[in-house]
């Protein structure tokens, strides 16, 4: 069971190639990485590193798509570049899907930070996945390469295309929760407030299940680098 992680990024030059080294530490599998347009030499630096490294239109869901597009693995794995898995993880996703009837899943978050809410935020993530099996993007989604390609792989938006996959996978037999095995930088609560941003990801949420195009909605959504 060949597993190709793909990663797509926006000038991570910082972290980009310690991220790809955590990868490769996991065990085998291919790692692509498809850069959306970044101006600080983000590529060049993926370039030493990863199996691939190939330019991308920019958007997650674009980026992503062309990253399976070039992949040879029959395993999906979609990492975001301030994500990274401890060891076992692939041990743990190819355990899961061995048994035939589990299409996708995700990984339990541990953010990188001390405080009672970051446990809280960890909870309520992976409460989540559990009662509605929505997986977001920062909690690394795997998925069979032939559900991903059954299912038309990530609808091309400009936010929300990992929940929207996740929706799409529910009657392929939806989202298991692995494992707390994912790392995931706090920069995005740093900067904007724990609650600010917490607000922000539920009033976002809120207004696509009542129809808002994600494409509107992502005028509203600061991404965080």
């Amino acid at each position: 069971m060949e597993i190709s992680v793909i990663i797509p990024t926006l000038n991570e030059a910082d972290r980009i190639a310690e991220v790809v080294r955590r990868t490769r530490d996991l065990g085998e599998c291919e790692v692509i990485v498809v850069d959306g347009g970044s101006d600080d030499g983000t590529l060049e630096l993926a370039r030493q590193e990863a199996d691939q490294a190939l330019p991308g239109p920019r958007g997650r869901a674009l980026q992503q798509n062309a990253g399976a597009a070039a992949a040879r693995g029959d395993v999906l794995l979609f990492l975001h570049a301030d994500c990274w898995l401890e060891p076992g993880s692939l041990e743990e996703i190819r355990s899961a899907l061995d048994s035939g009837d589990v299409p996708a899943g995700c990984f339990r978050q541990r953010i990188d930070a001390q405080g009672a809410a970051y446990r809280m935020l960890e909870w309520g993530n992976a409460a989540r996945v559990r009662c509605f099996g929505w997986a977001y993007g920062d909690q690394g989604i795997f998925i069979r390469r032939e559900v991903f390609e059954r299912v038309g792989g990530f609808p091309e938006v400009r936010l929300m295309e990992d929940l929207l996959l996740s929706k799409s996978l529910a009657r392929h037999g939806g989202v298991r929760l692995l494992g707390p095995r994912l790392h995931v930088s706090p920069r995005r609560w740093q900067q904007n407030g724990i609650l600010r941003q917490t607000l922000r990801n539920w009033t976002l949420l809120t207004l696509a299940h009542c129809g808002v195009s994600p494409d509107s909605l992502a005028r509203h959504y600061v991404d965080v680098r």
